[in-house]
């Protein structure tokens, strides 16, 4: 049902970023540990993290869920793969020669600023990274379902598919 929701999408520019789930320790049992099912451990204890890629309205296109410490970029080829956009909107995290290229190979402007130890500047269009914040209210819509903000679910195909649901409630709307 997602899927056939997302065909009808703005696609002028996507954007993408990640929010950490806190996970309820009772997701934090069963078969295989916490390793498998995507859970990692950060300052907060035992947390997710939901990468998301979403477009031009800010409404949600593509989720991968990690473990906690994960960082930003490493979840962002496999979310970008298959897009076409004229523009990729994401933060600082975001900011690497690799994804560039990746993004140049979309043939989309990276709108991504550059990190403060980066020793060449790259300029990016801060007008249009002002529409970024829409990402940001789609998390925060997001974290309006309880189960979404806290992880109560012991397996990621379980979460990831409520996930999906809230997504799919966000297009509906």
């Amino acid at each position: 049902m997602f899927d056939a929701l997302t065909t009808d999408r703005d696609n002028q520019y996507l954007m993408i970023d990640s929010t950490i789930v806190r996970a309820h320790q009772q997701a934090a049992t069963g078969k295989g540990g916490a390793q498998d099912q995507a859970l990692g451990r950060s300052r907060g204890g035992l947390t997710s993290k939901i990468h998301m890629l979403a477009d031009a309205l800010g409404r949600p296109l593509r989720f991968r869920i990690t473990p906690g410490q994960t960082h930003d970029i490493t979840a962002a080829p496999a979310l970008l793969e298959g897009q076409e956009a004229d523009a990729i909107l994401a933060d600082k995290a975001y900011d690497s020669n690799d994804l560039r290229e990746t993004i140049d190979q979309m043939k989309a402007q990276a709108v991504i600023p550059s990190k403060r130890n980066r020793k060449i500047f790259i300029p990016h269009d801060t007008e249009l990274y002002k529409q970024r914040n829409r990402i940001k209210r789609c998390f925060g819509r997001l974290k309006h379902f309880r189960r979404f903000a806290t992880r109560y679910d012991r397996r990621t195909i379980h979460f990831a598919g409520f996930i999906h649901l809230a997504a799919a409630v966000i297009w509906l709307r």
